[in-house]
């Protein structure tokens, strides 16, 4: 079974959904995961103010209350002079599948979003992503350097790749993040879209003629 995802590390909801794609992929072992970098705020430049952070803190509740996940709120309201971009943590995670193709994914990724939302990590800086992502891909067993991961997330071709992400999830008609899809007859079938508890990405995969495993 081929999984493919489509989401964002600053999107709040992705974050509460990671939880659910784990438990899913534990089920299925058998299942392959794709993540396409959706670029919500891709090239953002509007600083956050007091107002958006309010905005925030009520998804934040949201998600928190959906999924039981842990978030800083107090490092989100001290932030002075942070612009919401969310191209280069999606780049981060482009870097990482770069440097090292055959890791985990979905610990990278979900690796970036605690570094955001529980450790108030700056996620536009370079150095703070290569610190976070030579991290991650090193507790995985794929010894990687800040050094290397920050010259790999500042080549103009992992902008590029980055970029290539953030219009496939635009021609695969993804609106909202996150977005889960599966390879059936071919093609790519939308599971769902938005956050879902994974008994009910179970209920659709089941529908599509995908066998449910055994339940942990």
């Amino acid at each position: 079974m081929e999984l493919v995802l489509a989401a964002d590390p600053m999107c709040s909801w992705c974050y509460g959904f990671g939880k659910e794609m784990e438990v899913l992929l534990e089920r299925h072992p058998e299942a392959s995961l794709t993540i396409i970098l959706g670029g919500l705020r891709a090239g953002a430049t509007d600083l956050l103010d007091d107002a958006g952070k309010q905005f925030r803190l009520r998804h934040w509740a949201k998600v928190e209350e959906a999924s039981g996940l842990p978030f800083n709120r107090e490092g989100l309201l001290t932030r002075e002079g942070f612009v919401y971009d969310t191209e280069p943590v999606c780049r981060a995670v482009v870097a990482a599948r770069i440097l090292k193709p055959d890791a985990d994914v979905l610990s990278v990724f979900r690796a970036f979003q605690h570094a955001f939302y529980v450790d108030a990590v700056d996620t536009t800086d370079g150095e703070a992503l290569a610190t976070v992502g030579s991290a991650a891909l090193t507790s995985l067993g794929h010894s990687v350097s800040a050094l290397e991961f920050l010259g790999t997330w500042r080549r103009k071709s992992t902008v590029e790749e980055a970029a290539a992400d953030f219009a496939t999830a635009r021609a695969l008609g993804v609106t909202s993040f996150p977005t889960l899809f599966v390879r059936k007859d071919g093609r790519l079938a939308r599971i769902g879209a938005g956050y879902a508890q994974v008994d009910a990405l179970e209920n659709h995969l089941s529908a599509m003629g995908f066998q449910n495993r055994p339940r942990n």
